[in-house]
């Protein structure tokens, strides 16, 4: 079951319209975006890099670019420390390649999913001792690493934070005057765009784009020519990251991507020009999709299943030779991982039913056999299916480590601290996190957790949010031009949703290998006839027309007897197919 929200906010969208030369249903949806002021409209259609926020708005920006620029002048050894996802891995190689054209001694250090974990920790720190290393620059990660920083601080290694990270803090005071204190790491210069004292215009922004801003502040410091040519590259890698660390496409997250894409495009980089080709993605056709989908969960499988410092040395390959090798055995792995995510999910859902999780709030699941990189993924597809929030335990080398996903109106991360006591160590945002704790603790956790959680019914149906109730007959190619336009789109700014009652059903036909795709023959109450397609689950579709019809509904729709009134929420689109283009309206939801 869902809930169908019509967006219902105000502005003068004829005045919009009128300004802009853009349809008012593409004002309204504009506005639908949270954008208020007639300048925020004109930045996010015609926005372009100048538009972005200043690097040096970032708290101790400038502290850092002197620290930095004054090791490199020492000629200090610097190593880069990174994540093993594609933030950190994406923020790695922007750090390392605009050190390197800088001139630095530098080096990279991505930890190790298993034997590691998340971020810094003391083993990393010797590492750094022992190779001479005068100064550490974390990246994607370190926030909450105080302790490490304190063991480098003590052996004379300078470190600088650069982080996305929600910041540790602690309560104090009563229930009437609760404050949240900071817990800062005590490092030279610790960049990221949470902390209270930052004033960044724009703190949604992933790891990768903090590393990209302080590539950019260096190069406007040093007017390093070296390090002005490749920029460029630097952001093309600042919107992968961002893609992939499903940070919302709004304001300078949306420009970013929109360039970087236009970019990546044409890259020069010899490992993503690779990853594409054994991906089967066309030149000149990569997309928010193909990031977040495809060429990312390449990346992301070698720090799940192998070393992430696979990842890195793909996208610093310096032959064709050499990256389409490292590329394909990407793809291989990530095959690998994709059924290996399967039989854990399917160990989920059998949990979920025989302990009838399914009435916790928060679905806490205790897989063992799950191989522990798996976690988040698996999360992720259970939160999607019940729509809770939802944590994955399985047993790692030194207990049990876990990652959750969240919903709508949850704020996992703060939810965590509520009952940090059960944890040796945890991390996150809002929407995502990951954690290790004893096996001991597992059935405490999951009672606590959800005594403490505040969300109601209400909150597990999901929302479905309609930008314009619009006929399809409204439709044309002008406006889905103009829609063209809004993108790229993801999460923050979703792809335009219109909703019209009543489209009566009239025949169907099933295709796709998999019979995941149908195309419908509809007429709308207006009396016309159009096509509307469906990329989702027909057979659930035709069940859903069963119940409401009654039995042998599906079967007459298929057989061209379909007289069966449903609502539909749908997007409106361009097909190009075999050198033709038309308009096409994509069914998304139904009822």
């Amino acid at each position: 079951m869902e809930k169908w929200f019509v967006a219902a906010k105000k502005a003068d969208f004829n005045a919009w319209a009128e300004k802009y030369q853009i349809n008012p249903v593409t004002a309204r949806i504009l506005r639908n975006r949270d954008l208020t002021e007639e300048g925020e409209v004109g930045r996010f259609l015609y926005g372009t890099l100048e538009d972005c926020h200043s690097p040096w708005l970032l708290k101790d920006m400038d502290r850092a670019v002197a620290e930095i620029c004054g090791a490199v002048e020492e000629g200090l050894a610097i190593r880069v420390i990174g994540d093993y996802d594609v933030d950190g891995i994406c923020a790695s190689y922007i750090l390392t390649r605009s050190l390197e054209a800088l001139g630095a001694r530098v080096d990279t250090a991505i930890p190790h999913r298993i034997h590691d974990g998340y971020g810094l920790n003391d083993n990393l720190i010797e590492d750094a001792r022992r190779d001479g290393m005068g100064m550490i620059i974390t990246c994607d990660n370190g926030i909450a690493a105080a302790a490490q920083i304190e063991l480098a601080n003590s052996y004379g290694i300078r470190v600088i934070v650069t982080d996305h990270h929600e910041v540790p803090f602690v309560t104090e005071g009563g229930p009437e005057s609760t404050v949240h204190r900071e817990l800062l790491p005590p490092a030279l210069a610790v960049i990221d765009p949470k902390q209270e004292q930052c004033g960044y215009p724009f703190p949604g922004i992933c790891g990768g784009a903090v590393a990209y801003k302080l590539a950019r502040a260096l190069e406007e410091k040093t007017q390093n020519s070296k390090l002005g040519e490749v920029m460029e590259e630097l952001l093309e890698f600042a919107a992968f990251a961002t893609v992939c660390d499903v940070m919302e496409l709004k304001g300078e997250n949306r420009i970013l991507v929109k360039e970087g894409l236009r970019r990546l495009n044409a890259s020069k980089n010899m490992g993503i020009r690779a990853l594409a080709e054994v991906n089967g993605i066309e030149p000149g056709k990569l997309g928010v999709y193909h990031l977040g989908f495809v060429l990312g969960p390449c990346l992301n499988a070698t720090g799940r299943l192998d070393t992430a410092k696979r990842a890195l040395e793909l996208l610093q390959s310096q032959s064709r030779a050499a990256a389409i090798s490292a590329a394909g055995e990407l793809k291989e792995l990530n095959d690998s991982r994709r059924n290996m995510t399967l039989q854990g999910e399917a160990q989920a859902e059998n949990q979920i039913a025989e302990q009838h999780m399914e009435q916790d709030k928060v679905m806490v699941l205790f897989l063992p056999q799950v191989h522990e990189s798996l976690a988040g993924i698996i999360a992720g597809r259970i939160r999607e299916h019940y729509n809770h929030p939802v944590f994955i335990l399985t047993r790692g080398e030194e207990g049990v480590k876990g990652s959750g996903r969240s919903i709508e109106g949850y704020h996992m991360y703060e939810a965590m601290t509520e009952v940090k006591h059960y944890f040796t160590r945890f991390g996150g945002h809002a929407m995502a996190a990951g954690l290790s704790m004893r096996e001991e603790d597992i059935p405490l956790f999951r009672r606590e957790v959800n005594e403490k959680c505040r969300l109601q019914e209400a909150d597990f149906i999901p929302r479905v949010h309609i930008d314009v109730p619009m006929p399809l007959v409204c439709g044309n190619e002008r406006l889905a031009d103009e829609l063209e336009m809004l993108g790229p789109f993801g999460v923050g700014n979703p792809k335009p949703l219109f909703a019209q009652k009543e489209i009566v059903f009239l025949n169907g036909r099933i295709m796709g290998a998999n019979k995941n795709f149908a195309r419908y023959r509809v007429r709308t109450p207006e009396g016309e006839e159009k096509q509307i397609v469906f990329f989702g689950d027909p057979e659930r579709f035709g069940r859903f027309l069963d119940e409401k019809y009654g039995p042998g509904s599906q079967t007459a729709l298929y057989e061209g007897r379909g007289n069966f009134p449903v609502s539909v929420a749908y997007h409106l689109e361009k097909n190009t197919y075999k050198g033709r283009t038309e308009l096409q309206y994509v069914m998304r939801h139904y009822c």
